[in-house]
Protein backbone atom coordinates (compact mmCIF):
# COMPACT_ATOMS: atom_id res chain seq x y z
CA UNK A 1 0.00 0.00 0.00
CA UNK A 2 2.92 2.30 1.20
CA UNK A 3 4.75 1.72 -2.05
CA UNK A 4 1.38 2.55 -4.40
CA UNK A 5 1.43 5.99 -2.16
CA UNK A 6 5.07 7.12 -2.83
CA UNK A 7 4.79 6.00 -6.70
CA UNK A 8 1.82 7.89 -7.39
CA UNK A 9 3.76 10.77 -5.28
CA UNK A 10 6.49 10.58 -7.50
CA UNK A 11 4.24 10.55 -10.44
CA UNK A 12 2.38 13.80 -9.78
CA UNK A 13 5.12 15.70 -8.39
CA UNK A 14 7.05 15.14 -11.97
CA UNK A 15 3.86 16.24 -13.84
CA UNK A 16 4.04 19.21 -11.16
CA UNK A 17 7.45 20.12 -11.76
CA UNK A 18 6.78 20.33 -15.44
CA UNK A 19 4.47 23.48 -14.66
CA UNK A 20 7.52 25.11 -12.97
CA UNK A 21 8.28 27.66 -15.87
CA UNK A 22 4.38 28.49 -16.41
CA UNK A 23 2.96 31.64 -15.40
CA UNK A 24 3.65 35.35 -16.38
CA UNK A 25 1.18 36.86 -13.61
CA UNK A 26 1.24 37.22 -10.05
CA UNK A 27 -2.06 34.92 -9.75
CA UNK A 28 -0.75 32.55 -12.42
CA UNK A 29 2.59 32.31 -10.57
CA UNK A 30 0.77 31.85 -7.25
CA UNK A 31 -1.32 29.00 -8.75
CA UNK A 32 0.95 27.22 -10.16
CA UNK A 33 3.29 27.46 -7.44
CA UNK A 34 0.57 26.37 -4.77
CA UNK A 35 -0.10 23.00 -7.17
CA UNK A 36 4.25 22.52 -7.03
CA UNK A 37 4.38 23.10 -3.29
CA UNK A 38 1.15 20.95 -3.10
CA UNK A 39 2.63 17.78 -5.12
CA UNK A 40 6.13 18.17 -3.33
CA UNK A 41 4.62 18.16 0.43
CA UNK A 42 2.07 15.42 -0.58
CA UNK A 43 4.93 13.66 -1.61
CA UNK A 44 7.40 14.39 1.18
CA UNK A 45 4.11 14.04 3.51
CA UNK A 46 3.71 10.41 2.07
CA UNK A 47 7.40 9.01 3.23
CA UNK A 48 7.13 10.72 6.74
CA UNK A 49 4.91 10.42 9.41
CA UNK A 50 3.49 14.39 9.00
CA UNK A 51 1.29 12.55 6.10
CA UNK A 52 0.03 13.45 2.95
CA UNK A 53 -2.99 15.75 3.46
CA UNK A 54 -1.21 17.97 5.97
CA UNK A 55 1.85 17.90 3.56
CA UNK A 56 0.01 19.11 0.76
CA UNK A 57 -1.48 21.67 2.25
CA UNK A 58 1.39 23.08 4.07
CA UNK A 59 3.54 22.61 0.56
CA UNK A 60 0.64 24.59 -0.99
CA UNK A 61 0.45 27.51 0.74
CA UNK A 62 4.24 28.08 0.87
CA UNK A 63 4.41 27.47 -2.76
CA UNK A 64 1.51 29.62 -3.49
CA UNK A 65 3.24 32.54 -1.39
CA UNK A 66 6.72 32.11 -3.21
CA UNK A 67 5.10 31.95 -6.42
CA UNK A 68 3.22 34.60 -6.06
CA UNK A 69 6.38 36.82 -4.40
CA UNK A 70 8.79 35.69 -6.98
CA UNK A 71 6.68 37.30 -9.84
CA UNK A 72 9.00 39.12 -11.94
CA UNK A 73 8.59 42.83 -12.64
CA UNK A 74 8.01 44.48 -16.24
Amino acid sequence: MTRIIVTKAVVLASVLLGLTACGDTWGQRAVTGGGIGAGSGALIGAVTPLGMLPGALIGGAVGAGVGAATTPTR
